[in-house]
């Protein structure tokens, strides 16, 4: 039986909570209990093309020097990538269109629109944000003054997002005239995201438990869904007030529906309404 096949022991509830440890050390990341046979296949998976047969030995590999470091990197692109999909909740990004619309309407542009995307993974919500936000210059004949800049933690994932390269299945949720306008098939059967979308989005590697070192700018949305959900109350709260500390006066912060929960600020008032949670800089 070829090594790649053997079966590791199980991971063991201790081992669990050191990695637990780790991860929530290095990411912010969070791990419950029903998280722990994710975990022990992502690690066994990449034990075995390693050549460990130990899970303590390959932990020790990972938290040694710089050599560890650049193991790291591998496995936590392994735990820390999401699913994702284009217009995973498409009322949020209906909103961020009606947003836009109403300021070039009320000819409020004065500069141009700047877009976050916070946890972006392979990049389909920042693409899906590029059509929506596309759409609007387009249809008020102005050109397209934006840009998104795209934050995760995952090399990988943010090598596939600049590739902006998917299969036909990933671009499934896009709507008829979207997938027309604002895809092209490749030679090898996946579709591409134009080039004019592409070069609106600069995907960036960011730590969110590092938000003191996220750009020093201001910009007029920051959607973040999907993944304050894996951080302690307390880190998100700390997350959401950094967040606050970028946006515009009158910018607005998109989360996850349910995904923030008694979380206040005294710049920030979340809008009344019940499909999206949104919260508007006074």
């Amino acid at each position: 039986m070829g090594w790649s096949l053997r079966t590791l022991p199980t991971l063991s509830l201790e081992q669990f909570a050191q990695w637990c440890k780790l991860l929530e050390e290095r990411t912010g990341m969070q791990l419950v209990p029903q998280h722990k046979a994710l975990l022990e296949s992502q690690i066994s998976s990449r034990m075995r093309e390693l050549g460990y047969d130990d899970y303590d030995r390959y932990y020790q590999q990972v938290t040694n020097g710089a050599s560890g470091m650049l193991e790291w990197t591998v496995i936590i692109d392994r735990i820390a990538v999401k699913e994702t999909s284009f217009f995973r909740h498409r009322p949020s990004l209906e909103y961020v269109r009606r947003y836009l619309q109403h300021k070039i309407n009320n000819q409020s542009l004065a500069q141009s629109f700047d877009v976050w995307s916070v946890g972006c993974a392979t990049g389909e919500e920042a693409y899906s944000l590029s059509m929506v936000i596309n759409d609007c210059f387009e249809l008020a004949a102005l050109n397209p003054y934006y840009g998104i800049t795209a934050f995760d933690l995952s090399v990988s994932a943010l090598a596939t997002a600049r590739k902006g390269r998917y299969a036909k299945r990933k671009i499934e949720s896009v709507k008829a005239e979207e997938f027309k306008r604002y895809t092209k098939q490749t030679t090898d059967g996946n579709y591409e995201i134009v080039s004019r979308l592409r070069e609106r989005v600069c995907f960036t590697q960011a730590n969110m438990i590092n938000h003191n070192n996220l750009p020093g700018v201001k910009v007029d949305v920051i959607f973040c869904q999907n993944l304050l959900v894996y951080f302690r109350r307390w880190l998100r709260r700390d997350i959401l007030n950094a967040l606050t500390e970028h946006l515009k006066p009158g910018g607005i912060l998109v989360t996850g529906l349910g995904e923030v929960t008694e979380w206040e600020h005294p710049k920030m008032q979340r809008i009344p309404v019940d499909e999206v949670q949104v919260y508007v800089h006074e």
